[in-house]
């Protein structure tokens, strides 16, 4: 059994509960937040025994094994490191970090306290994209991706009206990149590593918040496009284009419909188990990372290339976080 607490009493820690609830050797022991009542609170409502309202002493609770940190994104370097050094494996919410540089601070930290560190990015652990993986190679010759994620966000409506709340502030380590790109770059690394080049574009809200934005990359041989947004929607599909056929992939962020359609005119379904939340697979993942004793290189390494790209595109299009400086 691994005893886990939770930084951060939102949304997000709701669903990762949801889903980890399921996982056999998860222990929901402790939750921390910035004030013990809203601690109490939560922990109430999801059975865990222990509330914090101290960073230090959640890093100093012998009975924590593991720490799932889901703080805002401008948090997220600094919680994860000062509970790697006290020994507890963290789960980090997407993105990882702020930027490159607190990302390979968190990787010193890993490896130097020889703990586990795992980038929450929910899909790229799924049965639909491990399918993706598995079926890339029938599409022969791959000429051009497509991903993208665009979802209008719950809380524009409020920033329209003049009331700006925390996922609309830059200042939070915030963007339509970070919060919606990020889910369509770190697939793109996964499957084929750092571009050779990279263009791209964003739109910009009255205070400076990148609301959208296309990301445009370039591989020997192979040209790609990344569209994210978080004041839009889109029905489109991803779709992965090969020289034999194209993948059709229905949500990037969370794959459950995959279909190839080749050149002859065969069509083949994937088959992938249906499954409503799909952050069960991280957590699964991470618990077994756990078990092994080690970080999976590739994780961390895509979680580092992933930082790469959102630094140049943010470096492109002038998006800077305080944390940058």
């Amino acid at each position: 059994m691994i005893n886990f607490a939770v930084i951060g009493t939102n949304f997000i820690t709701d669903r990762f509960l949801e889903a980890a609830s399921t996982v056999p050797e998860f222990c929901l022991k402790a939750v921390y937040s910035r004030t013990m009542e809203r601690a109490r609170d939560y922990a109430g409502r999801h059975g865990a025994k222990l509330t914090f309202d101290s960073l230090d002493d959640l890093a100093a609770c012998p009975e924590v094994d593991a720490v799932y940190v889901a703080s805002p994104n401008c948090c997220h370097a600094a919680q994860s490191i000062q509970m790697m050094k006290a020994g507890k494996h963290v789960l980090v919410e997407k993105p990882a970090a702020s930027n490159l540089r607190e990302f390979r601070r968190m990787k010193e930290t890993a490896l130097e306290n020889g703990v586990i560190l795992l980038e929450a990015m929910r899909s790229v652990f799924s049965p639909g994209f491990e399918a993706v993986r598995e079926n890339l190679r029938e599409l022969g010759m791959i000429r051009r991706v497509s991903f993208q994620f665009c979802q209008y966000s719950s809380r524009y409506d409020k920033f329209k009206n003049g009331i700006i709340e925390n996922a609309f502030r830059p200042e939070l380590s915030n963007s339509a990149l970070m919060d919606i790109g990020v889910y369509c770059v770190h697939p793109l690394v996964d499957l084929f590593g750092m571009p050779e080049r990279i263009q791209s574009s964003s739109l910009k809200l009255s205070n400076g918040f990148e609301g959208a934005g296309t990301i445009l990359v370039e591989y020997d041989g192979m040209q790609g496009e990344l569209i994210y947004s978080k004041i839009t929607d889109s029905r489109v599909p991803s779709q992965i284009q090969g020289e034999n056929g194209v993948m059709l992939i229905d949500k990037i962020h969370e794959p459950q419909e995959v279909t190839i359609f080749f050149r002859d005119g065969r069509e083949k379904k994937l088959d992938i188990p249906k499954i409503s939340n799909n952050m069960v697979y991280e957590t699964e993942e991470f618990i077994r990372l756990i078990h092994a004793g080690k970080t999976d290189r590739r994780w961390i390494e895509n979680s580092e290339t992933e930082m790469k790209i959102m630094d140049e595109v943010r470096g492109q299009q002038g998006i800077r976080f305080p944390a940058d400086n």
